[in-house]
């Protein structure tokens, strides 16, 4: 960590500390607690406190002030259209608790919105916190006392309730979110600790991240149409047990933005000591675009893999797309790991890989196992095509970092080669490999331009 990325922290702390409105009581279980917030939203369009009710806002634009929280048994419904601004003194973040629900449910043409509350052209990555999710499905943590959420929200979360419901995210968009209560323990984009599979999330877009995307602490929560556009460290973070499954993604970093730890397309571990606690970290993955600079001048150089897969860690990637990333393509780190897919309990097949450097990689310990040649030949053997250069891969504008577009060209390997063998009825059979085939998923509802967009 750096000292200017230590001064922004104790500086966001200090502001936690002193503004931000939030319940100090300890999650038991139970959901109850004091401070309860008798106030209409609808009324004075104003988020704060802690709910112990339902809310059903209206379609209209509302302001999170500081940490919002949703008691076990309330659920939170937000309409299609609906815009949520975060108070930028009190910086806001919604954190749905173990038993409470979210039911944000936009349209592909009237997004729900959660962006900064500053005006265009003056919007800061970090300028909020985000969105927490907590659940009551399974981890690899102790169930008693179960584990505290990061950020400093003081919330538990996971249970034994492996299809437990938290809600519905779809066609949502957030927007300039993550801080840092204290180092090592942020608020991401989307944080989701031990959210069950009955839980929906599709069609989400975060953009200019603080922190990480998306971070999963177990969990089997699955997912589909997810977009991670200019985020500051790792987009699709996994650990602690998640077990869950995601198709059709599109991870696209800016060359300018990444912070001291190192931003990669996806990092995984099992937990923070590499243990064989149960269950093993392991998402299946199939459909994933991961675009890295390739090349484009780096303000900042730390920019990683597009796979980051390290302690004790176990994953599926499969019909996916890695180019451009500076450091790696397929990387893995530790013995675990590399024994894992070594045995073939971890599987990476039918990919498309380009790499600036080391298309794949494995550290000493992992190389102690299985060399990156032998990664190379295997992954080969499994489906999957190496290339010299990112323009190979022939998808239509991946580099337009401000106007992407992620189709394939006419003549593109992506538009073929697909597989689902092995994978259940939750993937969707298609024959292109990588986030789009002949459709783009992302028109409409998508931006590529949060610090121009009138809300």
């Amino acid at each position: 960590m750096n000292f200017f990325k230590s001064l922004l922290i104790v500086a966001t702390t200090t502001v936690l500390a002193t503004s931000c409105v939030k319940v100090n009581f300890e999650d038991d279980g139970t959901g109850g607690g004091g401070g309860a917030n008798p106030d209409d939203p609808n009324v004075t369009r104003v988020l704060q406190g802690s709910y112990e009710r339902s809310i059903n806002l209206d379609n209209g634009t509302y302001t999170i002030k500081g940490y919002v929280y949703f008691q076990n048994g309330t659920t939170l419904s937000i309409p299609a259209g609906a815009i949520l601004k975060s108070d930028v003194s009190q910086k806001g973040a919604i954190i749905i608790e173990r038993g409470a629900k979210i039911e944000a449910l936009g349209a592909v043409d009237k997004p729900i919105v959660f962006t900064s509350g500053r005006p265009a052209g003056q919007r800061t990555r970090g300028d909020w916190g985000g969105i927490i999710i907590l659940g009551n499905a399974p981890t690899n943590r102790p169930l008693s006392p179960a584990p505290l959420v990061e950020g400093g929200v003081d919330r538990r979360y996971g249970g034994i309730v492996a299809n437990d419901n938290s809600g519905t995210l779809r066609y949502v968009r957030i927007e300039w979110a993550g801080i840092a209560a204290e180092p090592g323990s942020e608020i991401n984009g989307l944080t989701m600790g031990g959210v069950g599979s009955g839980t929906t999330i599709e069609y989400v877009q975060v953009s200019y991240g603080n922190d990480d995307a998306y971070e999963f602490f177990g969990g089997t929560v699955n997912a589909k149409y997810l977009v991670s556009y200019a985020t500051s460290d790792d987009d699709l973070d996994f650990d602690f047990g998640y077990t869950g499954k995601i198709q059709f993604a599109v991870v696209q970093r800016r060359p300018e933005i990444a912070d001291s730890d190192a931003g990669n397309g996806v990092e995984a571990d099992n937990d923070g000591s590499g243990s064989a606690a149960m269950p093993y970290t392991r998402p299946m993955l199939s459909n994933i675009t991961w675009i890295g600079p390739n090349g484009a001048t780096a303000t900042d150089p730390q920019i990683n893999f597009a796979n980051r897969w390290r302690r004790a860690v176990r994953f599926v990637v499969t019909n996916s797309i890695m180019a451009g990333f500076p450091k790696g393509g397929f990387s893995m780190e530790s013995a675990a790991t590399a024994n894992a897919y070594n045995t073939d309990t971890s599987i990476f097949s039918n990919n498309l890989v380009h790499a600036l450097a080391d298309a794949y990689k494995v550290d000493a310990t992992a190389g102690g196992v299985i060399t990156a040649a032998a990664v190379k030949t295997k992954a080969e053997a499994a489906g999957c095509i190496t290339y010299p250069t990112a323009n190979d891969i022939m998808l239509t504008a991946p580099f337009n970092f401000d106007a992407p577009n992620f189709l394939p060209q006419v003549g593109s390997p992506a538009l073929a080669g697909a597989s689902f063998t092995g994978l259940d009825a939750f993937f969707t059979p298609v024959t292109h490999r990588g986030a789009m085939g002949t459709t783009n998923w992302l028109t409409t509802w998508s931006s590529f331009t949060p610090q121009t967009n009138i809300y």
